[in-house]
């Protein structure tokens, strides 16, 4: 059974995958509890010799589907659960005269659970918003026109239509027409991305402002698309290690308080303690008090709550087990490159060889790369240029040839300048910024590098003042390069010229701690890290499958806001049990002798699973 439903249902006092969740009938549980308060209130004001008969109906429109539950139980053999306790408590009631306390119980029952359904449904609902994945159709070209079939039924090679403002339902290649894609969702790259005839395009990603025919090159449950849908349902699936204890615990707790019920209701009157109608009605508050509701609903909503949290400010965790360990880190660690940057390149500084205008050598680099894809070239041509190039020629390994205003351009690596004689210092040749030449004729460098993401600064901040310590950065690159681009953030720890393996061993020396990575060149990081949480969204599988989280969005902040959710969560667990067991343990006893009744117990039951709820509702709004 998923987590959802395990809240919805409370999972008490049984397995999970014995129960039956008696919310799922014809008659929704709101209309049910609305028919069923109308009638106990409407019995109470009938006169005294045909109330019984209002309270009875009052009883079975509230807990016929509560008995249906804990017959089918019973026929697969799991005789202890919530059901057949509420049941047995509530007929135990209505056989010694206490019709309006059994009808009662059943409709603060149904109260409680319709509140727990609600609490689930707003969590789910704030994780299936974060992601906002999946289309509902696919326009599929056919020899009869168009036509609209969901996304899973459209077999690889067919093509389909994606307009201006829709998103791309499945992976494929562009067959024609050209489009700016916002693919933010799975790469979180905050800049479209432009695509024309045999460009790749990725299912979950938006059309913004073309028309595409795309033929489809693999299905939908292999997308990047589907790989978020399965988080979603590994955060469903995924119980925390205070979940499972509690669950174990609540297969043997539910069988002892059975028989400690029927031995209330027994030996005392059998050895002349009073009489049987007392103390079977001792019996049955003790009963619906025992039932652990509150105790099984206080773990699972909570963690809901915050998963759907965390969800919500954009980072996706794969589980209540992922929300468990993010609480317990004590230190972080982030990769540079992608991670506390960009992972974008834009020009830094611009040295022109002497008498050079340095306005010139950049409008001339410009126009010359404006033909290129490579990532220097675009952060070259992203400076902007009046100049039109002419027959652009792309020199691979080492720049790019073009002629702009009637001169020959040449801009690369030195490799490029020293193929073609191009004199330059040797001083900024060893530089290892791209030159610049016109008609052989040396015009200057232009440096490159990478840029901080513009909230790492606040980010790292706010893990500090959570008490994460030591915070350092853990780069492959140089480390000259790493103190140059971190310098001025607020880390304890810088390290360059790691590898994979290093960084692990970094790790392992700190065992709570948390990574943040790109989750592509650092998997055995992320698995040797107490929590592993990657940034560029979905679009890698090596992101999906070895991180414990993924950043939707281009921020790092979710991360910092993440923890102080999981921390709440941590919280909110432990007051929910503390209420639950500590209420629990004195209406018990109370009860034991007789200065506790029905209504009393229903408070320790269904009151406090309420109180339990309403509480973990907290959660949802830890962070805004």
């Amino acid at each position: 059974m998923s987590q959802t439903a395990e809240c919805r249902s409370c999972r008490c006092c049984a397995d999970e995958h014995h129960h039956d969740h008696h919310g799922t009938t014809r008659i929704p549980r709101g209309l049910r509890l609305v028919l069923g308060a109308a009638a106990l209130a409407g019995s109470l004001l009938l006169p005294n010799h045909i109330r019984p008969l209002g309270l009875i109906a009052a009883y079975l429109i509230l807990g016929t589907n509560v008995m249906a539950s804990a017959l089918r139980n019973a026929l697969k053999g799991d005789l202890f659960n919530e059901f057949s306790l509420m049941s047995i408590a509530t007929l135990g009631a209505i056989a010694i005269g206490e019709l309006a306390e059994g009808a009662a119980v059943m409709l603060f029952y149904e109260a409680g659970e319709l509140l727990q359904d609600m609490t689930a449904e707003r969590s789910r609902r704030a994780i299936e918003a974060a992601m906002d994945l999946r289309p509902k159709m696919a326009h599929l070209m056919t020899p009869q026109g168009e036509a609209d079939i969901p996304p899973d039924q459209v077999e690889t090679g067919s093509t389909i239509i994606v307009r201006p403002g829709e998103m791309i339902p499945l992976d494929g290649q562009v067959t024609q027409g050209r489009a700016s894609v916002d693919t933010s969702s799975l790469t979180g790259e905050g800049l479209p991305v432009d695509v024309a005839e045999g460009d790749p395009v990725q299912a979950g990603t938006m059309n913004l402002d073309g028309h595409l025919k795309i033929r489809v090159t693999r299905p939908f449950d292999q997308s990047a698309m589907a790989r978020g849908l399965q988080l979603l349902a590994q955060q469903e699936g995924s119980r925390t290690r205070t979940e499972r204890f509690i669950s174990a615990f609540a297969r043997r707790y539910t069988p002892a308080v059975m028989i400690l019920a029927a031995l209330i209701s027994t030996v005392p009157p059998a050895l002349g303690m009073g009489s049987f109608r007392q103390w079977a009605y001792r019996g049955l508050v003790f009963l619906v008090v025992s039932c652990p509701c509150a105790l099984m609903i206080s773990v699972p909503l909570a963690v809901l709550a915050g998963l759907g949290a965390s969800a919500r400010r954009g980072l996706l965790l794969k589980g209540g087990d992922a929300l468990e360990r993010l609480w317990q880190v004590r230190s972080a660690f982030l990769d540079k490159t992608g991670t506390l940057t960009k992972g974008t390149l834009r020009v830094l500084k611009v040295t022109p060889a002497p008498g050079v205008d340095p306005a010139r050598l950049m409008n001339l680099a410009a126009a010359a790369e404006m033909g290129s894809n490579h990532p220097a070239a675009r952060a070259i041509a992203a400076q902007g240029s009046h100049l039109s190039p002419e027959d652009t020629k792309e020199l691979p390994g080492m720049g790019v040839e073009a002629t702009v205003d009637g001169s020959s351009i040449l801009v690369g690596n030195r490799r490029l300048m020293e193929s073609r004689g191009v004199e330059a210092p040797e001083e900024a040749l060893e530089s290892g910024a791209v030159h610049v030449a016109e008609n052989l004729r040396y015009l200057g460098s232009i440096q490159l590098g990478d840029q901080l993401r513009e909230d790492a600064q606040t980010a790292l901040d706010s893990l500090r003042r959570l008490g994460l310590n030591p915070l350092g950065v853990i780069s492959g690159d140089r480390p000259h390069r790493v103190e140059e681009l971190t310098g001025q953030l607020p880390l304890d720890i810088r390290l360059g010229d790691l590898l994979p393996a290093d960084k692990v061993e970094v790790l392992k020396a700190r065992p709570f701690s948390l990574f943040v990575g790109d989750g592509i060149n650092d998997a055995a990081v992320m698995a040797a890290s107490h929590v592993g949480i990657a940034v560029g969204g979905l679009g890698a599988d090596v992101t999906v499958e070895a991180s414990d989280g993924v950043l939707l969005s281009d921020r790092l902040s979710p991360v910092a806001e993440a923890v102080t959710v999981a921390r709440m969560s941590r919280r909110v667990v432990g007051q929910n049990i503390a209420m639950a067991l500590s209420v629990k343990a004195a209406v018990l006893i109370l009860g034991t002798l007789g200065a506790a009744n029905m209504w009393e117990a229903v408070f320790a039951d269904v009151g406090v699973a309420l109180l339990a709820t309403l509480n973990s509702c907290r959660v949802l709004r830890s962070v805004r």
